[in-house]
């Protein structure tokens, strides 16, 4: 692929949500075994639902395109949201984890938020 094609590398809301799924993927590891094929699955596909999904809709052509793969990325997010705290009662990440992980996907949930309604109005 050439720069053009990798413009995506350049928005900050990637590189947040990028940054986030990399923390939840440390953060999985270490989850009990026998929540392999169950919520660590489950938690790492959301999480990397978010950058893939900017990717893919930055990879379109046309705003339509782009806001209709955001509007999916900011429904993974939800989701992200939810199993970390999910995973926080069930005590398989810290108070100190989940503080982290909590601040992070609120970080990216409000530029991939600024970066869907900028979309959606032109």
């Amino acid at each position: 692929m050439n720069d053009i094609q990798d413009r995506w590398k350049n928005l900050d809301v990637w590189n947040l949500a990028d940054a986030l799924a990399r923390q939840v993927y440390q953060a999985t590891k270490h989850f009990p075994r026998d929540e392999l094929y169950g919520i660590t699955s489950q938690l790492r596909r959301a999480a990397l639902s978010v950058p893939t999904n900017i990717v893919e809709g930055y990879s379109r052509n046309g705003d339509r395109e782009l806001a209709r793969f955001l509007d999916i990325a900011l429904g993974s997010l939800a989701e992200v949201k939810y199993l970390l705290h999910f995973s926080k009662g069930l005590g398989y990440i810290s108070d100190s984890e989940y503080s982290v992980l909590s601040t992070a996907s609120s970080e990216v949930g409000a530029k991939l938020w600024q970066f869907y309604t900028k979309v959606k109005q032109k």
